[in-house]
Formats: structure tokens, sequence, C-alpha cells
């Protein structure tokens, strides 16, 4: 009975493994679709990435006890990943109808986060299968595993996303705003 627990384990893991390629391609479609801007669901973003920067950040302090420089690639990090997020916003086309507001965002810079995850995730496991061997020569196999690299390459990520999130919302709360003053006009009578 272990036995075949062991290997539905193995099984899941690799077939976790043998799927990644195609929950990235997944990735990039979606973010790169044409999307309703809703007010409601960039605040449940917003929120949601702020809660997970603030929990990444001490748990990158945390870790800067065991691992040099975790925390500075954090904060690096997030700073790179601001900048991107406001380069997104800039690059991101807007469509204003007298209703809706709808926004597409740049492909170049979905694709660059999702081959900065990819990358990271393979720089990862390459890394990981060398690394076994520091441990023997009495360098902890954590450090030399390239954590601090991986935090900073998470905090890009989540830097990008807050940015993107927050220029949304404010973007419809802009076009909700002009939409108050001047209605459409078929709204400006009573109908709908």
């Amino acid at each position: 009975m272990p036995l075949v627990l062991l290997g539905f384990v193995l099984v899941v893991v690799l077939a976790l493994i043998a799927l990644m390629p195609l929950t990235l391609v997944q990735r990039y479609r979606v973010g790169t679709a044409r999307r309703l801007a809703r007010g409601w669901m960039a605040t449940i973003n917003l929120v949601g990435i702020g809660l997970s920067i603030a929990l990444f950040v001490v748990g990158a302090a945390v870790t800067a006890v065991w691992v040099p420089d975790a925390f500075t690639y954090t904060v690096m990090g997030l700073a790179a990943g601001c900048l991107l997020g406001v380069a997104g916003l800039a690059a991101t086309r807007w469509e204003a109808t007298p209703r809706t507001l709808h926004y597409t965002p740049n492909r170049v810079l979905v694709l660059s986060i999702t081959l900065v995850v990819t990358a990271r995730l393979m720089y990862g496991f390459w890394r990981s299968w060398h690394t076994w061997r520091a441990a023997a020569g009495g360098e902890s196999w954590f450090v030399a595993a390239g954590v601090a690299g991986s935090l900073g390459a998470g905090a890009v990520v989540l830097g990008y996303y807050f940015v993107y999130w927050a220029g949304v919302l404010r973007r419809v709360k802009r076009h909700t705003a002009l939409q108050a003053v001047n209605p459409p006009p078929g709204l400006r009578r009573g109908r709908l």
C-alpha cells in the first residue's frame, strides 16, 4: 500500500512538471486578452496583491537571517516590478465606450513577466539539482540554491501587478466619474 501511495504522489508531481509549459502558454493567452475593466475586480486584485506583498516582504525579512541579500533582492525586485507596472499601464490599449471601459494589456510586457517566471523556475530546477553537492562541501544548499534571486523574481511579478491593478482601478474611477458628469444620450432621458 505505501508503494502505491508513493507512486501516486510521484505521478502527480511529474504531471505538474509536464503541464508547466501548457500553464505558462495559457497564462500568456489570458494575460493578453481584451477585458472589461471592472472597479470591484481591480479592488479585489489590488487588496489581494497588497496582502501578498506584505507577507512576501515579511517572509523575505525572516529569510534574510539565513540567506544573505534575500531582503535586498526582494526590495529591488518590488521596485523593478513597480516600474514595469507603470510601463505596462502606459503601453496598455484602453477603449472607452459610453457605458464601459475595456483594456488590452501590452503583449511584450506580459510575455516578459511570463518569461521571468519561466526562467526563474527553470533555473531553480537546474540549480537545485546541482546544489545538493554543496552540502557535502560544508556550504548550505539552501543558500546556494539561489533563494535570494527567486525572491527577487517573485517580487518583480508582485510589484508589476500591484501597480498595474492600481492603475486599472484609477482609470475605472475616472471613467465612472466622467460618465456621472456627462451620461450617454440614452440615459439623460431616463431610458436604458
